[in-house]
């Protein structure tokens, strides 16, 4: 089903969507596509393989008898004129986790799942993989170095997956993880997210239930002993507990703003840092080991694991500043990566920028989930764009209500991307670091010209 086949992409310019189709492309199949709007970098990936659809919009004329298959986005509604028309026509369609776990049916599956860290231990074994020489295909969530595309198929016997929990497509509201069929996964936390489709903790917690429960006979599931809301989901589990191992974070000291992995007696330099990312370590280290990868051989290549795209991202350095970018969003990411951030630098001081941005976090049902998570920056700002709120179709936050809901009473909220600028423009930079937290872009802010003139 990987060669020769005529496909179209419904809700082509998603992130994931994108690179499938540029993955069936360079596998020589007839790859067409269709979105109501495109932006980079799928807009310019999209172009560099000539996928890039000549107008924005739907057209039910892309969909025909001839093709072999469909593959439907998430981004689609239900009444999509094209998906409409696939239907009429009966062909087979495919949400993307459907077609993953039908191109990898022959493959050992492996699924990182949970609340946060996904990226992270799926591009850490990604690393070691390579890096070892091992044959694998890949699913992740972020542009990694050394990698074309987030998305590669091949004859390889192993597949390594980022699984989301959020909904498959607008056929099929389960989460996209329960399609993976995993023989090893691991659990990283449950920590509530996607409000707008999980309106309550019990029914997130019971979509990461089902998936322990698919952990088959000869499979093992490895998850986070640190979280106590995912040791009670195990122990509430159906299947056999020797199939369900806790992982720890690896021990680890910090010297001169670097961290060092101990094991065995022998100490490991590591680009990454933070107690997350020691947990993380241990759960790739866990998973690659079942894939037949040593423990000598994992430390020594991950000592030149840099991180994933936007995942606690060095972006620019002074020589006594530095500005770290970081997707983080969600309350239990924010608490991670700022605490990160904080222990590593004992002795400089940490100005942290959130941008709340998803419909979860701009939600007043929601934002007391982040009581207590942003304590430890010096410096505590929010920003969240208008425009945003309005397109989730949300009340605004005020300064206040932040401050309560977080439980921080100093928090200063943003809402234009230019006073931002030149708020941090103007402060003092010497032994301070700034961390830039977000899932979307602070309203165009000029990131470039603040790292010059900070580091400058």
């Amino acid at each position: 089903m990987l060669k020769n086949k005529k496909v179209h992409f419904i809700a082509i310019g998603g992130s994931v969507m994108h690179n499938l189709a540029i993955c069936l492309k360079l596998l020589d199949n007839q790859v067409t596509g269709s979105d109501d709007m495109f932006f980079d970098p799928s807009k310019t990936n999209l172009q560099k393989h000539g996928l890039l659809p000549e107008k924005e919009g739907w057209n039910a004329d892309k969909v025909h008898s001839g093709l072999d298959y469909v593959i439907l986005g998430m981004h689609a509604k239900k009444d999509n004129p094209e998906l409409l028309k696939a239907r009429a026509l009966g062909l087979k369609i495919y949400s993307f986790p459907e077609f993953i776990h039908e191109a990898s049916k022959a493959k050992t599956r492996v699924v990182v799942a949970g609340s946060h860290g996904k990226t992270s231990i799926t591009s850490m074994v990604l690393h070691v993989l390579q890096k070892t020489g091992r044959a694998f295909d890949y699913l992740v969530g972020a542009q990694l170095e050394g990698f074309e595309t987030m998305v590669k198929l091949s004859d390889a016997p192993v597949m390594v997956i980022e699984g989301d929990e959020y909904t498959t497509s607008p056929l099929d509201l389960t989460p996209k993880f329960l399609h993976y069929k995993h023989h090893y996964a691991c659990i990283t936390g449950i920590a509530w997210d996607h409000y707008n489709v999980f309106p309550t903790l019990d029914i997130y917690e019971h979509q990461f239930a089902q998936f322990i429960d698919l952990t088959p006979p000869e499979g093992k599931l490895f998850y986070a002993a640190s979280d106590p809301r995912l040791v009670s989901l195990i122990d509430r589990a159906e299947i056999p507990q020797e199939r369900l191992l806790a992982y720890e974070a690896l021990p680890a000291t910090v010297r001169n703003n670097k961290t060092f992995v101990e094991w065995e007696g022998h100490e490991y330099g590591l680009q990454v840092f933070g107690q997350h990312n020691l947990q993380n370590l241990n759960a790739a280290r866990c998973l690659l080991n079942e894939l037949g990868v040593s423990n000598e051989q994992f430390f020594t290549h991950i000592q030149s694991f840099k991180g994933a795209s936007k995942r606690l991202e060095l972006i620019g350095e002074g020589q006594n500043c530095s500005i770290y970018k970081d997707f983080a969003h969600a309350p239990s990411k924010l608490k991670a990566t700022s605490e990160a951030v904080t222990r590593q630098f004992t002795k400089r001081q940490l100005t942290a920028c959130l941008e709340l941005h998803t419909f979860s976090s701009l939600n007043k049902a929601f934002i007391h989930q982040y009581k207590d998570c942003y304590n430890l920056p010096h410096e505590a700002l929010i920003f969240i764009n208008p425009k945003a709120v309005e397109a989730k179709k949300l009340e605004m936050i005020t300064e206040a209500e932040l401050r309560e809901a977080f439980n921080r009473p100093d928090i200063r909220l943003f809402t234009e991307a230019p006073k931002l600028e030149e708020y941090l423009l103007n402060q003092n930079w010497n032994n301070r670091n700034l961390l830039l937290m977000s899932s979307g872009n602070f309203g165009g802010l000029d990131i470039e010209t603040i790292k010059n003139r900070i580091t400058g």
